[in-house]
């Protein structure tokens, strides 16, 4: 059973991977400023698999290079036409950023059009405006209507339906500049000398940079999946038992706490436990044991949910679980009380 989930999992994973390289491929044709994805299978660091039939894809945007810091905070804000607003809506909390075409030292002429900038500012809901309006093209230019489906949003935000051999999977579109020269002001990680990752490879990590994804109106968002990849590659150098805890626990997630399409806790939420177990056990004979090493991760998740509170990994300040449903979040932690009083191990 685990091995089929694997398979079918892996399955969906390389046909939307084809489809959306085909999609984007066309959406770069049309606009230079849109790069298409690569090809490079199942461990590309654009695809995030959240849930079976729930995948986050990011499309790196082409013509921003030499990025730096921006030391001068002013707030504005702005209709999407561009007209200011009388205040502002909020101030960018968290994993949140304004974005300046002045903080790269290369910039192409396009992103100094009004129809992304508005006084210097790169608007991330006027980027997925035109992204939005280039999918639905695309799709129709590469005859992917029977195949993929744009969904209705309340929000800028792109979502389509996937159509794959054995199931649908929405898919999220994220346009994303790729910042791979600094690391950024917000994350201050580590935080202290850990034991956990090693001094070599915190550096490694720190060296890939960053990404800033459009996902809100005005805001860029911070992500660090080329980090986070790393992490997870060179878990079991020592011949720990990590992965293993990290895909039980994310078989037993789907099967029993927190199954369906769109469930309150993702595979993103466990391996920032993950993450956040191997700082706190750093040492090989913590994961030596695997019913032990399983029930303190289970431990660790329990706490999260039933306090509704997961630490981003590298920007402590952000709750991962603030905008979830309490109740689902309620429901998934009566579960996770259930099987650590009877922990039952039915799984090698």
């Amino acid at each position: 059973q685990v091995e089929r989930r694997h398979y079918l999992v892996s399955k969906a994973v390389e046909e939307v991977q084809k489809i959306i390289q085909q999609l984007t491929a066309e959406i770069s044709y049309k606009a230079t400023r849109f790069q298409a994805i690569s090809n490079s299978g199942i461990h590309n660091e654009n695809i995030k698999v959240l849930a079976p039939s729930q995948f986050l894809i990011t499309v790196p945007l082409r013509g921003l290079t030499g990025y730096r810091e921006c030391q001068v905070r002013h707030w504005r804000y702005y209709t999407v036409h561009g007209a200011k607003l009388l205040s502002s809506v909020r101030h960018p909390e968290e994993l949140h950023q304004w974005l300046e075409v002045e903080q790269f030292s290369k910039s192409l002429q396009h992103w100094h059009e009004t129809d992304v900038n508005i006084e210097g500012d790169l608007v991330p809901a006027k980027v997925l405006i035109i992204f939005r309006e280039l999918v639905e093209k695309s799709i129709i230019s590469c005859n992917l209507s029977s195949k993929v489906t744009v969904l209705e949003s309340f929000s800028s935000v792109v979502r389509v339906a996937v159509e794959t051999s054995e199931s649908q999977v929405e898919v999220e579109l994220v346009p994303a500049v790729e910042i791979p020269t600094c690391w950024p002001e917000k994350a201050r990680w580590p935080r202290c000398l850990k034991r956990w990752p090693s001094q070599e490879k915190v550096q490694c990590i720190k060296s890939l940079g960053f990404d800033l994804l459009a996902r809100s109106n005005y805001h860029w968002q911070l992500c660090f999946s080329r980090a986070e990849h790393i992490l997870m590659e060179g878990l079991d150098e020592d011949g720990g038992c990590r992965m293993k805890c990290f895909r039980v626990m994310r078989q037993m997630k789907e099967d029993v706490w927190c199954a369906g399409n769109k469930p309150v806790i993702t595979a993103y939420h466990l391996q920032t436990v993950l993450f956040w177990t191997c700082e706190k056990y750093p040492r090989t004979k913590d994961w030596r044991c695997f019913p032990e090493a399983f029930l303190r991760l289970v431990q660790k998740l329990h706490k999260c949910v039933s306090q509704h509170f997961l630490k981003h990994y590298f920007v402590k300040n952000t709750n991962l679980l603030k905008y979830a449903n309490t109740s689902d979040l309620d429901l998934v932690a009566s579960k996770l009380t259930v099987f650590l009083e009877n922990p039952v191990f039915c799984l090698d």
